[in-house]
């Protein structure tokens, strides 16, 4: 192991996270008021001690109102959850809310029937608003490369440096060794010199998808250095690398430009050396 390469190892962050990275509140909020007139009517169950009766009459007023049950217990339709029901059969939780007895299956069955006739739950938009809040902890590793981004985007502005995200190699049809694969770059920078495509990323934990990233990349970036006015950048950051440092090792190695949060300044004095092109 080079003396280079474990100051870059040394160099790696515990974390890249800002506090927005813990909780979106802005998709919380659609969430919930996609379904809010939904839950006020169920509202209507809260502190009523015949349940029974209560969900005959709201069914006969409007049977769709109980389609949202399923996020009472934090289970969303798109995640298919199954169980098992009084018949002794497999059956998608969503599946109870198309009539009246299996509507009081679920509300009995899942133990709802207590916290409505306890008012335990006072009201179900704010309840589920909690909901929400505690799934979209479920979310926090696709935010995790989302903060990279912006990250990265922080330290670009700052530095005046004009850039575009989110663009097509098919932008770049000089570039024919990518193949007819459609590949999208975090970041595009054009200097007198060349023009940079960026990838960045951010790993806290270990697993196999470092090893498939650095491997990815290791193999991207010849094919665009090849061409003398283009250059592949990595820009990665996080101690999930000390868990495949031999890896990131062979990468650091075949890639010329590799960077951390560090030494991203180091390449942000290199690109402004050469005259960053602006509004291209």
């Amino acid at each position: 192991m080079s003396e280079q390469f474990k100051i870059f190892l040394s160099q790696l962050s515990e974390t890249n996270a800002t506090l927005d990275y813990f909780t979106d509140f802005k998709k919380i909020k659609g969430n919930v008021n996609k379904i809010a007139i939904k839950l006020n009517q169920l509202n209507y169950l809260i502190g009523k001690t015949d349940i029974k009766a209560a969900v005959k009459e709201l069914y006969e007023e409007n049977p769709k109102a109980f389609e949202v049950l399923d996020i009472l217990i934090a289970v969303r339709k798109k995640d298919k959850k199954k169980t098992f029901n009084r018949a002794g059969n497999i059956v998608l939780v969503e599946t109870y809310f198309g009539s009246f007895e299996t509507i009081i299956e679920f509300i009995e069955d899942t133990g709802l029937v207590n916290l409505f006739q306890n008012k335990d739950i006072k009201n179900l938009v704010d309840y589920v608003f909690g909901v929400e809040a505690g799934l979209d902890t479920n979310t926090r590793k696709n935010r995790g490369g989302d903060n990279m981004s912006k990250a990265v985007s922080l330290f670009f502005d700052k530095a005046k440096v004009f850039y575009k995200k989110e663009v097509s190699n098919t932008a770049f049809p000089e570039i024919l060794s990518l193949g007819a694969d459609v590949k999208r770059f975090d970041f595009v920078i054009k200097t007198k010199k060349k023009t940079y495509l960026i990838e960045t990323n951010f790993y806290n934990g270990g697993g196999s998808k470092l090893n498939e990233t650095a491997r990815s990349y290791s193999d991207v970036a010849p094919k665009i250095n090849q061409y003398k006015n283009y250059e592949f950048v990595w820009i990665t950051d996080g101690q999930g690398w000390l868990s495949a440092k031999n890896k990131l090792e062979e990468a650091y190695n075949i890639i010329p430009s590799i960077y951390n949060l560090t030494t991203l300044k180091n390449f942000i004095e290199k690109i402004k050396a050469e005259n960053v092109i602006s509004e291209w």
